[in-house]
């Protein structure tokens, strides 16, 4: 039984109890008929004309979708619950991506991995490289600045400071690798949320496109059923 102050302004939720102002309510029947449902198996004293609050409307709301959700799928993932986590609290998918991975940031580590390997994969590293490759055998070769070459043909310390600089590359380009993979897959589990708050929002709509198209012709064959009683009452003789 709903309780109303005596200027209308507000109203008692009937699932919590408390008074909120008249636009934070909604009636029940007002709502979609499945939802409607859970709501009067789950609250005692439940009416037509009952009213329920923004807060409990969003409960029932990802409790609704989240059964709809395990009927179809069996088991929810976590990116599912993240997902219906937002609906229920009327948050953007795409704000709390956002807000999740800047609380991830990358570490020190994985910058300097980036820059290496962004540096080690340009064509500036390839012709440094080829410069003092060349330099260091023309050195050696020649002699200009050595009397006596401090690594002589074949080169046994080049080749060495080559094998320990493919030995550091190497994993410093795993571990940038390694963190592009994660960011396309958090990039995919983004997209995956994203299409999914668009799925149940659209799913949504057309349930209250329905559920008021319905309550339009409801209405549309109650007032034509009064006008044909109009009509065959004044085409009645009189009795008097």
């Amino acid at each position: 039984m709903n309780k109303h102050s005596p200027s209308g302004k507000t109203g008692q939720c009937v699932v919590c109890g408390r008074t909120f102002p008249l636009l934070k309510l909604h009636k029940v029947d007002h709502l979609r008929p499945h939802l409607y449902e859970m709501i009067a198996e789950e609250v005692p004293g439940c009416a037509a004309d009952s009213l329920i609050c923004d807060e409990d409307l969003a409960h029932f709301r990802r409790r609704y979708v989240e059964k709809l959700l395990d009927e179809e799928r069996g088991e929810l993932s976590e990116l599912d619950r993240q997902v219906l986590d937002s609906f229920e609290k009327g948050v953007s998918t795409v704000q709390a991506s956002a807000v999740a991975m800047r609380d991830s940031g990358p570490t020190f580590g994985e910058r300097v991995a980036d820059k290496v390997a962004s540096f080690g994969g340009s064509w500036t590293f390839i012709l440094l490289f080829i410069a003092v490759l060349f330099g260091w055998m023309g050195l050696n070769i020649t002699g200009l600045f050595f009397a006596q070459p401090f690594d002589p043909y074949p080169f046994i310390l080049l080749n060495l400071v080559l094998s320990c600089l493919a030995a550091l590359q190497a994993p410093v380009i795993m571990m940038s690798q390694r963190r592009q993979e994660e960011k396309d897959r958090r990039r995919a589990e983004n997209d995956y949320m994203i299409n999914l708050r668009a799925e149940l929002e659209i799913r949504q709509l057309h349930e209250k496109m329905d559920h008021q198209m319905a309550r339009q012709w409801e209405r549309l064959a109650e007032l034509q059923q009064i006008q044909i009683e109009l009509l065959e009452r004044r085409d009645r003789p009189d009795q008097g």
